[in-house]
């Protein structure tokens, strides 16, 4: 199959709503694809379901645009960073860190992370009116645009383009830029993925009301306070010393994992690990400080060797018997209990100061349970909760983030940084070894810092994705910062970005992390990249091609090949065609350069036959660097050759 694609001006986020209404609704799409809203509420009419017109929910000004925002297509391509991935230690790293407007970037990602993230914490702009957080969208809709696209009136069309084109920090501009970045992010999310948001007073209540929007009210699990700082003097009525944590899941399959009890013991492995999990060894058997019973003072014999409660000798065991105290050494099983417990693999011995003595284990999912006909082994599911007063810890606190950050730089570069305790507390709650972790707040880096902090704990392997803005450090409020990365780094203009990175690979070197990380950023499509397909029928040339660098086609190879579903950390294989350099990953064949050839053709055709590993389903031209008579050999040919493999492939251009 044959087909032309106009896809650089139109990489959107996935809509699963959509997608949703197509398999419940496929007579209320016509022939293009799209939704007949008219057919599809007369669906709703003539059935019995009741749709209320009034109903509890968040609204604000520029509510509409958010939505267009999420729909909207991305305005820039993603281009690598193929001197800093080239080295050894991120060569082969499936970690991330992208430099970018977060709102593109996850707009580029939403196909090839489609439900592939675990986790994803964010530190969003907290809109206090001193954390320089105002709204400035760069999008040039007229009000006419905005009306049409929004489905607003022409009033209401001039007030959002009012204030998105204000720098305003009101509740409405900040809703505005949260809602498209927190509906992406839940299509990245797995459907048993969880989200946490740390926020102040001054929008807490309004993201609970958006998030109740974006992931169901249903879908809430919990809010967090956290201590921010020691409580000191302030001439407030109310010290602010905490801010929250607010924590929604994705679906009600979403659970949180037994890391705590991991964590406090539950290290030890024995033959029955695969039924019952890890264990800890509980205290001695035997102990001296609750009421004495003569029926648990009894000699125990393991392997040939004789135990009695206290390690003492069998004149002191009789005697006590025969004294009756109140309180003296005795075991804390019956007889028959231990036998079973002995039998069962719950009893260890171990060499203490004071002798041999006797332990008992304690299995993440196991216990012992007495019946009627004795007793057996459970198999549980032990969890324990975490609690809310856990946040409440000082090591939670931004005191500790200041010791953390220390401990990298040598000077103050950041003022406003999460600890890593808290980010690795609810990665060990939420993930498990081999998960994805989504930061699109990245700040200092604090997020990738704690997912290789933890790593090197429990021998994991989380990958993370980081993003951050190359926000410019303003030299007179930051001024430690702005110095470090112009002079230290080497970096002009300072962004915070290099900081981000800076800690990334800093944190690594002290960790002893060597997993590494990949570097992309968003670049805008070319001005002049501005037309449709269809009209590349004109003799008049639309795009002047021959300014394209190597460095271009390659960024939009990577825009292409994200769009298509490869994620950025997929190995791309480099394909000789007679000379002629393609790219090879996920079964796909992308021609990028100009100079093909009827031998490049003919060399494609017979790789296909010869190279076992060869198989793409799909050959993607891009458009502008073939003309037309080779773009329809290469068609014609890969429609008619019947290669040995069998594979239908489709001949794709793309524009």
């Amino acid at each position: 199959m044959s087909t032309e694609q106009d896809i650089t001006n139109n990489i959107q986020a996935i809509n699963p709503n959509l997608e949703k209404l197509k398999q419940a609704f496929p007579h209320c799409f016509d022939k293009n694809g799209d939704f007949d809203f008219a057919k599809f509420k007369a669906e709703l009419d003539s059935s019995d379901i009741n749709i209320a017109k009034e109903g509890y929910g968040l609204n604000w000004l520029g509510k509409s645009y958010a939505r267009v925002l999420a729909s909207d297509a991305a305005t820039t391509l993603l281009k690598e960073d193929e001197v800093h991935n080239a080295k050894p230690e991120n060569a082969n790293s499936q970690n991330l860190l992208i430099k970018g407007d977060n709102l593109e970037v996850l707009k580029h990602l939403s196909n090839a992370y489609y439900e592939k993230v675990k986790m994803i914490y964010i530190d969003p702009p907290y809109n206090t009116g001193s954390d320089g957080f105002v709204y400035n969208d760069d999008r040039k809709f007229t009000a006419k645009q905005l009306q049409d696209l929004a489905g607003v009136s022409e009033d209401e069309a001039k007030r959002i383009l009012e204030f998105t084109q204000s720098n305003s920090n009101s509740h409405s501009a900040w809703l505005t830029f949260m809602y498209p970045r927190l509906y992406i992010a839940k299509q990245l999310l797995k459907d048993d993925g969880v989200i946490f948001v740390s926020i102040d007073d001054n929008e807490v209540a309004q993201l609970r009301l958006l998030m109740d929007e974006v992931f169901g009210e249903e879908n809430f699990v919990a809010e967090f306070a956290r201590i921010t700082k020691k409580a000191g003097k302030t001439t407030e009525l109310v010290a602010g010393n905490n801010d929250y944590v607010i924590f929604y899941r994705k679906s009600s399959i979403s659970q949180l994992n037994k890391s705590d009890l991991e964590s406090n013991g539950y290290n030890g492995v024995d033959e029955y690990v695969e039924e019952r999990g890890t264990y800890k060894l509980s205290q001695t058997l035997d102990y001296d400080s609750i009421q004495y019973s003569a029926s648990l003072d009894y000699e125990i014999e393991i392997e040939g060797e004789i135990f009695r409660p206290g390690n003492s000798t069998k004149e002191e065991m009789i005697e006590r018997q025969q004294r009756n105290p109140k309180n003296d050494y005795c075991w804390r099983w019956s007889k028959d209990l231990f036998d079973f417990g002995l039998k069962e693999g719950f009893i260890v011995v171990k060499q203490g100061i004071k002798g041999k003595r006797i332990y008992t284990k304690t299995y993440l999912n196991a216990n012992i349970k007495k019946s009627k006909n004795g007793y057996y082994v459970e198999i549980i599911e032990r969890k324990k909760a975490t609690s809310s007063l856990e946040f409440l810890d000082n090591k939670y606190s931004n005191d500790n983030s200041k010791k953390d950050l220390d401990k990298i730089f040598d000077s103050k570069v950041f003022e406003y940084a999460k600890p890593i305790e808290l980010i690795k507390k609810i990665t060990e709650i939420s993930t498990n070894n081999d998960d994805l972790i989504l930061d699109f707040f990245a700040g200092s880096g604090t997020t990738a810092h704690s997912v290789m902090q933890l790593n090197k704990e429990d021998g994991g392997n989380r990958k993370f994705i980081l993003v951050q803005l190359p926000e410019p450090i303003d030299a007179k409020k930051s001024k430690a910062a702005y110095d470090f990365v112009k002079d230290e780094l080497g970096v002009t203009p300072p962004t915070i970005f290099e900081i981000t990175k800076e800690r990334i690979i800093r944190a690594a070197k002290q960790i002893g992390d060597t997993s590494g990380f990949k570097i992309f950023e968003t670049t805008p499509i070319w001005d002049d990249y501005d037309f449709k397909a269809e009209k590349l029928a004109n003799a008049e040339k639309l795009f002047d091609d021959d300014k394209l660098t190597e460095a271009d086609v390659k960024a939009l190879f990577t825009t292409w090949k994200t769009y298509d579903g490869c994620p950025l950390t997929e190995p791309v294989q480099e394909i000789d065609l007679a000379g002629y350099k393609a790219y090879y990953t996920k079964q796909k064949l992308y021609l990028m350069h100009k100079g093909l050839s009827t031998a490049t053709l003919k060399a494609l055709l017979e790789q296909i036959d010869a190279d076992a590993n060869f198989n793409p389903t799909a050959i993607i031209a891009f458009g502008y660097y073939f003309e037309s008579k080779a773009l329809r050999e290469i068609a014609e040919n890969i429609k008619t050759y019947n290669n040995k493999k069998n594979i239908d492939i489709d001949f794709i251009t793309r524009y």
